[in-house]
């Protein structure tokens, strides 16, 4: 019994890991490395040392590159915090609209968020695309190792 309960959170930690990839309060590949984790410690999944420890490794690098990057997004065309801040905004309110929402939602969020910044709509569309392209960016690689989570923890469920 505790096996299937091992299992089932690990299931839900996966799950809310790839949702967390899309959702800022959510760090989606810690969570989704918290999934593996129980599936090993199940008698469903056994992980080697060498893969428990590239996937933690990797995680981190992740974790660590999803508060960069945005940063050097940002950066790179010239915007400033409130263009990050607006983006983020965008994407929260956006996953309300769907598939378009995700994608328009941080675009118009960084813009508005500069143009509080900076009363100029030529430096805010720039600066704004810059955060978007860094939030984006971010989101994925924060996808891409949450997947590469998911597929060593379905590959062990079903060897």
């Amino acid at each position: 019994m505790p096996d299937y309960i091992l299992l089932i959170l690990g299931i839900i930690l996966m799950l809310t890991g790839i949702i967390g990839c899309l959702v800022p309060v959510l760090p989606g590949p810690p969570v989704s490395y918290l999934g593996l984790i129980l599936l090993h410690f199940s008698r469903f999944g056994h992980f080697s040392a060498n893969i428990l420890i590239i996937l933690a490794v990797m995680t981190i690098i992740v974790t660590l590159l999803d508060y960069v990057v945005p940063i050097w997004g940002t950066k790179k065309f010239g915007g400033s915090k409130y263009g990050t801040r607006g983006a983020t905004v965008g994407l929260i309110i956006g996953l309300f609209l769907g598939p378009v929402g995700i994608i328009a939602g941080p675009l118009i969020g960084a813009i508005v968020g500069e143009l509080i910044f900076k009363d100029d709509i030529k430096y805010a569309i720039k600066a704004g695309f810059g955060s978007l392209l860094g939030f984006l960016t971010g989101i994925g690689l924060k996808l891409a190792a949450s997947f590469v989570l998911t597929f060593y923890f379905v590959r062990e469920l079903i060897k």
